[in-house]
């Protein structure tokens, strides 16, 4: 069995049956990559059955000395699922992975930004340039919201459930939430289409998409990055930020200010608590302040 096929076979199964966003599954596919890449500029003829745990340790070692831990994990849980899939497949009866330990590493805190910061970058945006009102809209929605990239530049106007106070986003794995969206940032979004969007020269299969470049077509992932990049550089912010730090924002503020676990886990699209209690330790003083409101010995 060639490295390709299976490859090829495992990304089908990642789509199908995980159910997969295509970065996620390219993610996947990368890792394993790097793996027949290693296999082949060393002219190690083995195939994805016969591989070993020796093979891999000796290419996971050659690999960590270009990479840092966390990628280094990283690259070691994509392998394993890599081969869990073969394992389930029935092409290996074990997985070479399971005696490979992953590197220690700290968890890594979100970078946040306070809202007198968020002010700043959105009143910066000059208003006067053609894309100046989209560009407030698309900030706006980032932080009201809490979305992905990838969820903001994919909104429809079949989405939008102003009348009911929501919008549908389809998120990870194409699983489908509804997020309730505050009249403000409705109001930005109706501007940014009566008056913006509605003059663009709006291209075949982009008639639905809100967000749209000059050309009338969707907006990239780098774009919105470039946007939120240059206005940080802009006001002189140092902070490493991205679209990402918007949805982080909104979540450790709404997290401050007492909002429930679990209402943030579903308007973010978690599907697992832990994964939204990463936030919980932004701020110890939320912890305290809930002891002192809720417990009946305060």
């Amino acid at each position: 069995m060639k490295w390709l096929d299976i490859l090829n076979d495992y990304q089908f199964y990642l789509k199908i049956e995980k159910g997969l966003a295509k970065n996620s599954i390219e993610s996947y596919a990368r890792d394993v990559k790097k793996l027949i890449l290693y296999l082949e500029e060393n002219n190690l003829s083995v195939s994805p059955i016969l591989i070993n745990n020796d093979d891999i340790q000796e290419f996971i070692y050659t690999a960590s000395k270009s990479i840092n831990a966390r990628s280094q994990s990283r690259l070691i849980s994509g392998l394993r699922n890599f081969f869990d899939y073969l394992v389930f497949e029935d092409y290996r009866k074990e997985n070479p992975m399971d005696l490979i330990e992953s590197p220690k590493i700290g968890r890594k805190l979100p970078d946040t930004l306070s809202l007198e910061e968020i002010d700043i970058l959105i009143h910066a945006i000059d208003l006067s340039e053609p894309q100046g009102e989209r560009n407030r809209t698309i900030l706006e929605t980032l932080y009201s919201c809490g979305l992905r990239v990838s969820e903001l530049i994919n909104l429809k106007l079949s989405d939008l459930f102003f009348e009911e106070g929501f919008i549908r986003v389809l998120g990870k794995g194409n699983k489908e939430r509804f997020v309730p969206i505050n009249t403000q940032t409705q109001k930005y979004i109706l501007f940014y289409i009566n008056a913006i969007r509605v003059h663009l020269n709006i291209q075949k299969k982009y008639e639905d998409t809100i967000f749209l470049n000059r050309r009338g077509k969707n907006l990239t992932r780098v774009m919105i990055f470039t946007i939120i990049k240059n206005l940080a550089i802009k006001v002189g912010i140092k902070k490493k930020i991205s679209p990402h730090t918007f949805r982080h924002s909104f979540a450790t503020h709404l997290l401050e200010r007492g909002a429930d676990l679990r209402a943030i886990q579903q308007m973010l699209g978690h599907e697992s608590i832990t994964t939204t209690e990463i936030y919980m330790h932004l701020d110890k003083s939320f912890l305290k302040d809930v002891l002192n409101t809720f417990h009946p010995r305060k």
